[in-house]
């Protein structure tokens, strides 16, 4: 295949990225920067990589560089969980998600030929928090900034069903590996200073990066994958039983709370993104047969900290 990617120099995308290169597809990066792209993925090791550079919030030339794609996987947005929520902040979060897809799902219409498939990512922040309640993917969504902030981007995606490309929504849960939210979780327990962060009774929906990245590849390869899937680990858990296992696998304490208002000193609005979560059960996904490598965290956890 040949297949255009937008994120491609974050955690995910760069780990999509490799394994599309070692499965010999060509690959179309779409990103803001070119040089650090290139840094990224030098020629000499990505032969078969090709970088354009684009402004995702605008059309322009790039979108004609689509056209002889097989296939696109949208993963850009601005980070949610760096820096304090002010509303110039959440208007950042919220174009670069809605804006963003209009502008692929505005190519994808307009190229010819089209790409077969849409893969575009969203969050289990669709569904709202509690702590009490389990959604699936039939689940309705919930009303606090993150959920209409999905809503608002999932609903550009579904605009390029009427170009007559199929969609593919992954609803993404806390994406655990190399990098990530587990780059800033790790450092505390190192100083033995690790601990649950809030009350810990917050539920912890994740996914390992490996699994995710075999599900963004079933999105593309399998015809009949449609419609929304969440991308996360069938086994969530209480951030407190994700510090107690952090802490075992590193053979380190994990007595020691990140009391709630230190980090909504630090975040502001965007400490909701750690001190709430929600249970989020993949419930069309095991339907399609998917299997995971790392269905629980303890499993997880030991071959990302090996």
């Amino acid at each position: 295949m040949k297949v255009a990617v937008t994120g491609a120099t974050g955690f995910v995308g760069s780990c999509l990225i490799q394994r599309l290169h070692r499965e010999g597809h060509t690959i179309l990066v779409l990103t803001r920067n070119t040089t650090f792209a290139q840094k990224v993925f030098p020629s000499g090791a990505f032969p078969n990589l090709e970088i354009v550079a684009y402004t995702p919030t605008e059309s322009g030339s790039w979108q004609s560089a689509i056209a002889l794609c097989d296939a696109v996987v949208n993963l850009a947005g601005e980070p949610i969980g760096e820096g304090r929520w002010t509303p110039e902040r959440k208007q950042e979060i919220l174009n670069s998600r809605k804006l963003g897809t209009q502008k692929i799902v505005e190519a994808i219409a307009t190229v010819n030929p089209k790409p077969t498939v849409l893969v575009n990512a969203s969050a289990i922040g669709y569904y709202g928090t509690s702590e009490t309640a389990t959604f699936d993917e039939t689940s309705l969504s919930g009303n606090d900034f993150l959920a209409q902030v999905c809503q608002a981007w999932e609903a550009e995606a579904t605009k390029v069903k009427d170009a007559g490309v199929r969609l593919v929504i992954l609803r993404f849960g806390i994406v655990l590996g190399n990098g990530g939210a587990l780059a800033k979780m790790i450092p505390p327990f190192k100083l033995f200073a690790g601990g649950p962060i809030g009350t810990g009774r917050q539920w912890f929906s994740w996914i390992h990066v490996d699994d995710l990245v075999n599900l963004i590849m079933q999105a593309l390869t399998k015809p009949e994958i449609e419609g929304v899937y969440n991308a996360t680990a069938p086994n969530p858990v209480r951030m407190a039983d994700l510090s107690h296992s952090l802490g075992e696998v590193m053979h380190r304490p994990s007595w020691l709370p990140v009391p709630g208002f230190a980090i909504e000193a630090l975040l502001g609005d965007g400490a909701i993104v750690v001190l709430e979560g929600q249970k989020v059960l993949p419930k069309r996904t095991v339907e399609t047969g998917f299997e995971y490598r790392y269905s629980n965290l303890q499993s997880a956890l030991k071959e990302i900290l090996k």
